[in-house]
């Protein structure tokens, strides 16, 4: 039996993984670290597991064996590296972190403790992610020209969204770094990894975070990738498009069906069916401490989504194209 820590509940998805920690016939939860002792204690009491103020005590506990980081943001390296460090095996909630220095600090504390990290990026193993793939890997598209992602809800419209997930100190910043992960990850796996990402930030709430964001993505090769997040949308769907020079792919247009129309198959648009979802993240990270293996391609996206993430954020500051040979 694996035995979890789990590190905050600030996110929203804490009790969701929560769920999967106890779902799973091979974890159980072991102990509760929270930045505020009052939700801390109060998640412990629910869950019957002892609560600690101290995440140094907690991580000192040689029957721990890993933990499950949802803390704020811009404490991600502070507690990932304590936990590597502690001999911990981490799963994390996106980002990892939000600058490359801040994550490659953690990925270098993950190898030379040798524990096992993996990235909750769910839309990865989404049935629809792998359908995408086999059609790119078949040529149908041809070369590749444009690929699209959104994702928005109506979290700061509606008021459902926690107060503290629009805070600049804590998110580092807001819909894009939070809902944007997925449609950014989404464009990096379709087109790879770009030269350069120009960000533009709406703020229709006026909080002091983002709740309406676009990252473009610019490549050597004329590609152009789009990246689309938002706090303010009641019915956007989750969409996907590609397109290339035979053809062109939809997905969620408004129904989570995916259709192609491509040069090469010689006829109209036609439904493409979508394999079962692979597993998800959590139970990957559970396998890999079983088995002794790394998550090399999970670990590789996330650390591009930070340094993605790092480029739009400045773009928007700096109000220019920020080339990712940039960042330090």
């Amino acid at each position: 039996m694996i035995r979890i820590g789990m590190i905050s509940y600030w996110h929203v998805h804490a009790e969701d993984y929560t769920k999967q920690v106890l779902k799973h016939p091979d974890t159980e939860i072991a102990a509760i670290w929270d930045e505020l002792p009052e939700r801390g204690q109060e998640k412990a009491a629910k869950y019957g597991v002892p609560f600690y103020a101290s995440l140094d005590e907690m991580l000192a506990r040689q029957d721990i064996d890993a933990v499950v980081v949802d803390a704020p943001t811009n404490i991600h390296r502070e507690v990932m590296v304590k936990a590597a460090q502690a001999g911990k095996h981490i799963f994390t909630e996106k980002v990892v972190a939000a600058t490359y220095a801040e994550v490659r600090d953690i990925i270098a504390a993950v190898r030379d403790a040798g524990v096992k990290l993996t990235v909750s990026l769910p839309r990865l193993y989404e049935g629809y992610t792998e359908a995408i793939e086999n059609v790119l890997s078949e040529g149908l598209l041809g070369r590749l020209t444009l690929a699209r992602a959104r994702l928005s809800h109506n979290g700061a419209t509606a008021g459902w969204l926690p107060e503290h997930f629009y805070s600049l100190e804590q998110c580092r910043g807001g819909a894009l770094i939070d809902l944007g992960c997925h449609p950014m990850y989404l464009v990096r796996r379709f087109l790879g990894e770009p030269e350069a990402v120009s960000a533009t930030y709406g703020y229709i709430t006026g909080k002091e975070v983002e709740d309406n964001a676009v990252a473009m993505l610019q490549y050597a090769d004329g590609a152009v990738g789009i990246v689309e997040a938002g706090f303010v949308n009641s019915h956007s769907p989750f969409s996907i498009e590609l397109h290339g020079t035979e053809g062109s792919l939809l997905f969620g247009f408004p129904e989570a069906q995916l259709q192609l129309r491509s040069n090469k198959r010689g006829q109209g648009w036609e439904s493409i069916e979508l394999p079962a979802n692979r597993p998800m993240a959590f139970d990957q990270w559970v396998e890999h401490i079983q088995n002794g293996t790394e998550a090399t391609d999970n670990i590789a996206m996330a650390v591009d989504l930070t340094r993605l993430m790092e480029a739009a954020i400045r773009s928007a500051a700096e109000k220019r194209s920020v080339r990712l040979d940039e960042l330090a």
